[in-house]
């Protein structure tokens, strides 16, 4: 495969970073994805119906279908507050469901949500014939997730509003550029990020389709080369204003995943919204220009032996510096990189031998809601050609309107 075939991806190349059961055949898989996607196209009836659950059988699935409106009414139309309760309990619970349902607890959720299964049929096995966890993933195209533990960026253009609509799209153009410069160089390392983006007008929106602690942290990797190429680019641009000035926030939080219509057929990127897009977007609404901020989280993520630990935003941090080491030697604006540091902030303590502690921030929104950030830093050495700086010291905070809130 050439190089500009392996990175050129189409809506059933992005299918294909998940594992096939052994033996099978790539091609075979391609068949077999537009097979079953042409059945679940079909019952979702031009965007009126969403999948709920689904189960595996022999020769297809079994899902529960239904339209949008079920969110909804399965709460409201329940007999009192508890009951109330207990339904939007189980609905969420349904969808951060991220792979299929037992047989035993498919029935239980038909019944519950009053719904008849239906049968999808197929030509092979979904667990041979694709493995369950890319049907899963294409399921997914036809209804909502509710996801705990990904990981999202928001890039934000510093000054865009102040600037022509002809220089804004100069500047989104060039951050865009960056976004995929940054993935080619991940690429050249076997790193395949699965990332999606949305704008947010004055920027991006960047998150990991796949999901789990190394996901998470491959998506850190690409922020800081995003910021990287950024970096170069301004110290490059021959006019001023063409290449934007960034702010960053990097945050782990609940979210739902949808996919809109797009003319007669779902996307093939998704959407999120949730407490995750609206914490970064209160984030960077305080962060300077220039600054990284990371959101403070506790979240269970998944591991490489698929095994649930609990992570919390400094845990995090230090889990990326390992695999940044495999970085080392990478070109980076003309020059191989020696050593990448990524670590969050803090004021040195004297009486510990003169170590830096980590700062957390407290940050009030416009709505007077408050919320907490640490304040990161990268700094990339390369073996021949001056350093990058990306984010702030804490001496340079002295406008970033928050409080230390140690202890």
């Amino acid at each position: 495969m050439s190089e500009e075939t392996r990175q050129r991806k189409s809506w059933l190349d992005g299918f294909m970073a998940y594992p096939l059961p052994a033996g099978l055949d790539e091609e075979v898989a391609r068949r077999n994805i537009v097979l079953l996607d042409q059945k679940l196209y079909q019952l979702w009836s031009l965007g009126e119906n969403l999948i709920y659950a689904w189960t595996p059988s022999e020769h297809g699935l079994e899902v529960l279908l239904a339209p949008h409106a079920l969110l909804t009414e399965f709460t409201e139309r329940a007999p009192g507050g508890a009951e109330r309760m207990r339904r939007a309990t189980m609905l969420e619970t349904l969808l951060a469901q991220q792979e299929h349902l037992s047989a035993e607890a498919f029935q239980a959720t038909a019944r519950e949500l009053e719904l008849k299964p239906l049968h999808v049929a197929l030509p092979f096995s979904p667990s041979d014939g694709l493995g369950l966890r890319l049907v899963a993933a294409i399921v997914e195209r036809y209804g909502i997730r509710l996801v705990e533990d990904r990981a999202v960026i928001l890039l934000d253009a510093v000054g865009f509003s102040l600037l022509t609509p002809l220089e804004q799209v100069v500047q989104l153009s060039s951050l865009s550029c960056s976004v995929n410069a940054a993935y080619a160089k991940l690429l050249d390392r076997e790193i395949n990020i699965n990332f999606a983006r949305t704008t947010t007008g004055d920027g991006f929106y960047i998150w990991n389709r796949m999901r789990g602690m190394a996901a998470n942290v491959e998506l850190y990797q690409l922020l800081q080369f995003i910021l990287a190429d950024n970096a170069l680019a301004r110290e490059r641009a021959t006019r001023k204003g063409t290449v934007p000035r960034l702010r960053a926030c990097f945050h782990v939080g609940s979210h739902y995943e949808f996919y809109q219509s797009e003319g007669l057929n779902p996307t093939s990127f998704s959407y999120l919204v949730g407490q995750v897009t609206i914490e970064l977007a209160r984030m960077i609404e305080r962060a300077l220009p220039g600054q990284i901020l990371v959101g403070k989280f506790y979240t269970a993520m998944r591991d490489a032996d698929d095994e649930m630990l609990m992570v919390d935003s400094k845990d995090f941090v230090d889990c990326t510096r390992a695999p940044l080491q495999a970085l080392n030697g990478l070109a980076l604006g003309g020059s191989e990189i020696d050593e990448i540091a990524c670590y969050l902030t803090g004021q040195r303590d004297t009486a510990f031998g003169g170590s830096y502690g980590i700062n957390e921030y407290e940050i009030q929104d416009k709505h007077g809601l408050l919320h907490r950030v640490y304040n990161a830093k990268i700094n990339i050495h390369r073996r021949h050609g001056e350093p990058i700086y990306l984010g702030l010291r804490e001496d340079d905070l002295a406008g970033f309107h928050a409080r230390i809130v140690n202890g």
